[in-house]
């Protein structure tokens, strides 16, 4: 594909060359750094995990978006856009209604959310209800094959996910929240990536996200909605068109000293107000090393039920344990899970929500817990607690006791049952739990079928199209096949 610029408008003067000096080195800067190794990333250079998760995830995100279409939430998304932005190129999922990029991007993002099956990195952020949206959007408009896509989405993915690891809790400790405030990266990166920039067009697009990241967590706190990736993924949509009109950027916009980790974390130098494990120091400079040969993106997991991802491991584990051991519900004394202590602190230590506190109550981790033992998982269509439970739910959920550590990893919980026999049975997880390859993510949605707007064979041809991606003429082809 032609490298195209992202710049060249007359009236702006090009920015100065990128370098500065840092301890006697000079270094290019961070988003340059980023930028040329995304300009340079070919689909051929994806490595085959990568390549099948990059699969897997656009799967997953398009399913959630089958799902929430129908919600409330998905259908305010498009009323909203259809009178704010009114008609475009790009194509709304599953309506196929045309709006503006920016008009798609915000109602294919919002249906995403509202479908509850997201992809979840480190806890408090989900790159593909931002990344999958804008990479579609770019791919319809620019005519871009599966190929193309999928090295436009592995870009981005690995520049959010970079950007994000260390500092995700700092960040919310501030009251942003991190999904938004890191997925605009991601979605900017892969619609330019895919549009063709070159490295200066992407430096630029990275420099716009800088100023129009945002995203707050105080509405949720206190009883209002939430206005999360949707927001995001327009503003890349329009931090992409600015770099390409030619915005010129500043060099040292996300690690300078009034820069953008300063904004959203207080400080440029690394230091962190919380960490999810070890100690609360973090280097900036680790954020571009190793790039092309230590993929992060593969950290991912799939967020498969549609309830808060911190308990997605409690369902999976306690079950299997019950499974091996033949434990039934009746034979249960209680229950002791020990958890990486964040967990118990959402969504931040600094502001916890009451209404998540470590209380056993229907819809905390105890009722999760203890609905896996009564009923040996969590059905992928069930949003939380209903009137339907089996009243052993009830019973049982007073008997988990969630213990919070900061030594235990995230989404890896250590499991005890003890029963009433006097026998104790234990399963540590690893927190890899819910990272699988494509065929197993496709083997596990089958569970939403039921749920979608279209009739099951559809769902085999998007399971295909996915599966295909790389030979793929055009990546837009899986837009068409969310249609009602």
């Amino acid at each position: 594909m032609e490298q195209a610029s992202g710049g060249g408008r007359r009236g702006y003067n090009a920015p100065c060359p990128g370098q500065l000096v840092r301890e006697d080195q000079t270094l290019p800067s961070l988003s340059r750094r980023l930028a040329a190794w995304v300009a340079a990333l070919r689909y051929e250079d994806l490595p085959e995990d990568v390549l099948d998760r990059a699969k897997g995830l656009t799967l997953h995100a398009l399913a959630s978006a089958m799902l929430g279409a129908s919600t409330a939430g998905g259908r305010s998304a498009l009323r909203l856009m259809q009178e704010e932005d009114g008609a475009g190129p790009a194509t709304v999922f599953v309506e196929g209604t045309k709006l503006t990029k920016g008009g798609a991007a915000f109602v294919n993002s919002e249906m995403v959310y509202a479908g509850g099956k997201w992809d979840t990195f480190r806890m408090l952020t989900h790159p593909g209800s931002s990344i999958v949206p804008a990479a579609l959007i770019a791919a319809e408009c620019e005519g871009a094959s599966g190929a193309g896509y999928l090295a436009g989405l592995a870009a981005g993915y690995e520049v959010t996910v970079r950007l994000a690891s260390d500092f995700i809790p700092s960040v919310m400790a501030r009251g942003f929240h991190a999904s938004p405030v890191f997925g605009i990266f991601g979605a900017a990166v892969a619609a330019a990536k895919i549009a063709g920039y070159d490295a200066e067009g992407l430096h630029r697009t990275l420099a716009e996200c800088v100023s129009l990241a945002s995203g707050n967590i105080e509405s949720a706190r206190s009883g209002g909605a939430r206005l999360r990736e949707g927001s995001a993924v327009r503003n890349a949509m329009l931090a992409v068109a600015m770099a390409r009109q030619g915005v010129p950027a500043g060099e040292t916009v996300l690690e300078g000293e009034a820069g953008f980790y300063h904004a959203f974390t207080g400080n440029n130098r690394g230091r962190l107000t919380y960490a999810f494990e070890g100690p609360e120091t973090a280097d900036l400079e680790s954020i571009a090393e190793g790039l092309g040969s230590r993929w992060r993106m593969l950290e991912t997991l799939y967020r498969i039920y549609s309830i808060a991802g911190y308990n997605i491991a409690h369902v999976d584990v306690t079950a299997g344990l019950c499974a091996e051991h033949g434990i039934r519900a009746a034979d249960v004394e209680r229950v002791e899970a020990v958890v990486n202590w964040m967990e118990t602190q959402y969504p931040s230590p600094a502001f916890p929500d009451p209404s998540r506190g470590n209380v056993p109550r229907p819809g905390s981790t105890h009722y999760y817990a203890a609905y896996a033992i009564v009923e040996g998982g969590f059905p992928l269509l069930k949003t939380g607690p209903s009137d339907d439970d089996p009243p052993e739910v009830a019973a049982l959920l007073s008997r988990v006791d969630i213990v919070p550590s900061k030594t235990q990893p995230l989404f890896a919980p250590t499991i005890t049952i003890h029963l009433k026999d006097g026998r104790s049975v234990s399963r540590e997880a690893t927190g890899r739990e819910f990272i699988w390859d494509f065929e197993e993510e496709a083997r596990r949605l089958r569970g939403v079928v039921p749920g979608l707007p279209v009739p099951e064979s559809r769902f085999d041809d998007l399971v295909d199209a996915c599966r295909n991606l790389d030979v793929l003429p055009r990546a837009d082809e899986l837009v068409a096949l969310t249609l009602r």
